[in-house]
């Protein structure tokens, strides 16, 4: 199924010849933002030229654009079947999760208790909050990976931001490995709220030990869904 991008976003304005790379930056920037928010799901087939069309660019600019999505992994390009959104490996979410535990529970681990991005932590347990009343377990899903991102920003470092941008593009397509959300999201809604209440209250190492326990968790959930999924496909 060919899905487009949404509607309020932004059009990449025209610029000269030797803009083309930073265009094509910022249309990547925009096609992961949508894998992030689930807008495109594992498998599904991206039409060029409906992207030309709401990006506002040239077809030289967003094929560079996708160029640099299929090097990241969250693209394929398949024959007679165009650009595909990746559908993730058993070894790649494997990695994805080594990856986490590596950046997020150091991040938190060494994080001040006052630092500003613990506004953002606790926007998004609220956010999750409203949504599991509301049983909107999409929501929540992007709440949980707002709180993820906001555990990231406590390290302050631009580089760290950017490599776990591209974690959590993965991350959602494993995430859409699993056909029922509210199974994969509502065991981590109260967790959140605990590591929240344990770094706001000055205990990072209990935060951090209690992140580390529930990745490890959320990591077996989708190696079950893996599996469940290459069983049923044979």
């Amino acid at each position: 199924m060919t899905q487009r991008p949404a509607a309020s976003r932004a059009v990449v304005p025209p610029s000269s010849d030797d803009e083309v790379l930073d265009r094509a930056e910022t249309v990547a920037a925009g096609i992961r933002a949508a894998i992030i928010s689930g807008e495109y799901t594992p498998g599904s087939r991206l039409s060029e030229a409906a992207l030309v069309e709401d990006f506002g660019v040239s077809r030289n600019t967003l094929r560079e654009a996708l160029r640099m999505l299929t090097q990241e992994g969250l693209l394929v390009r398949r024959p007679h079947a165009g650009v595909i959104v990746a559908v993730p490996s058993l070894a790649s979410i494997i990695d994805i999760y080594r990856v986490r535990r590596m950046i997020e529970v150091q991040a938190l681990r060494s994080a001040p208790s006052r630092h500003p991005a613990g506004r953002a932590l606790s926007a998004a347990v609220d956010s999750a909050l409203a949504a599991r009343e509301a049983g909107d377990w999409a929501t929540v899903g992007t709440a949980n990976m707002e709180f993820h991102r906001a555990i990231v920003s406590l390290a302050d470092s631009a580089r760290l931001d950017r490599v776990y941008a591209n974690v959590s593009a993965e991350l959602r397509l494993a995430f859409g490995l699993v056909d029922d959300p509210e199974y994969l999201h509502a065991p981590y809604v109260d967790r959140n709220v605990s590591v929240l209440r344990s770094y706001t209250d000055g205990r990072s190492d209990e935060a951090a030990d209690d992140l580390d326990a529930y990745l490890v968790q959320s990591e077996r959930t989708l190696l079950a869904a893996y599996a469940r999924r290459d069983r049923d496909a044979h």
